[in-house]
């Protein structure tokens, strides 16, 4: 009787392992988005999250940088051209 219900046991977890595989085998999804739609929704609810303010200075910070690249390669341009 105890190796009737051991068996009985087994037959079902094999069956639910083979369903699972079975499952699993079959198209594989895609992504309702894309990588890069879903990146800027995530940093859109970041800026409104509890490190909201963090993201936003992380991005001013951004936007600095750029400005003083863009800046300073205009000034370096400016002296080359004197120069010449």
């Amino acid at each position: 009787m105890i190796r009737a219900r051991g068996a009985g046991k087994l037959a079902v977890a094999l069956a639910l392992a083979a369903t699972l595989v079975a499952a699993g085998c079959g198209e594989s999804r895609k992504p309702k988005v894309d990588a890069a739609t879903e990146r800027a929704e995530a940093l859109e609810r970041a800026k409104k999250g509890p490190y909201g303010t963090q993201v936003q200075a992380l991005d001013k910070a951004k936007a600095l940088e750029e400005d003083i690249n863009k800046k300073a390669s205009e000034q370096v341009d400016k002296i080359e051209k004197d120069a010449k």
